[in-house]
């Protein structure tokens, strides 16, 4: 004889035969940084268009050519916005052009940082230069993410062991391991990279500089995980 009867879907919680542990797990752990990003703006300023445009791509290049100088320390090398601007001052019942301004950003994305305080010093020594940061990261295939997951997995289960030891009871099963925010796509940890530190430098006026002593800072790693877990029945 065949029922007609539904399948049951499982249970979303606990039985008194089979009940349930929901937990968190978090890990928070500091590591050193692994590359290092610095802006670069390069400027130009001249009473014609031909004149700005010529100083600007002459800085340009020296400031390009610098970086690349030092090989495989720079990781990442990308210019970002161009601009040419006219400054307008008023004659009479007119406005003329003044003087045009010229501006190029460049970043550059090192892992060395032994290079990192000479090439920023010397950078910092050309004409109209200017250099912000350094902005301390970790790359996205760094160990240290997947060390805080499996930190935060293990903080998970001994948390919910706890709570069943204290009812005299023993872990069954895993039911649900889930990142904080999965369930409703929210996003977890800090927006943004951590450990930001920024420094500007506008030219020296020296002709040589000593380089600058940078120390990396150390950055923050957080993971978070949601688990359930199914557990004997309680001695009460």
């Amino acid at each position: 004889m065949t029922s007609d009867a539904a399948p049951q879907p499982p249970q979303p919680y606990g039985t008194p035969d089979v009940p349930r542990v929901a937990v968190r797990g978090e890990a928070r752990l500091e590591v050193d940084p692994e590359i290092a990003r610095i802006h670069i703006t390069v400027s130009a300023r001249g009473t014609d268009r031909r004149t700005a445009l010529e100083d600007l791509t002459r800085r340009n290049t020296a400031v390009l050519d610098l970086v690349k100088s030092y090989g495989d320390a720079v990781e990442k090398l990308e210019t970002g916005a161009f601009s040419i601007t006219p400054e307008l001052t008023r004659h009479g019942r007119t406005e003329r052009v003044r003087a045009y301004h010229g501006r190029v950003r460049i970043t550059a994305e090192l892992g060395d940082f032994t290079a990192l305080g000479e090439l920023t010093t010397r950078l910092a020594d050309h004409e109209l230069t200017s250099v912000d940061g350094p902005w301390w990261a970790l790359r996205p295939t760094s160990p240290a993410h997947g060390e805080a997951r499996k930190q935060a997995v293990l903080e998970a289960v001994q948390r919910a062991r706890e709570y069943a030891t204290a009812l005299g009871a023993d872990l069954a099963a895993l039911v649900e391991l889930a990142d904080v925010g999965a369930e409703n796509a929210t996003p977890y940890g800090r927006p943004g990279g951590a450990g930001m530190r920024t420094m500007a430098f506008a030219g020296a006026e020296e002709t040589t500089a000593p380089a600058l002593d940078l120390e990396p800072e150390r950055q923050t790693v957080l993971a978070q995980v949601n688990a359930r877990f199914t557990m004997t029945p309680p001695a009460l």
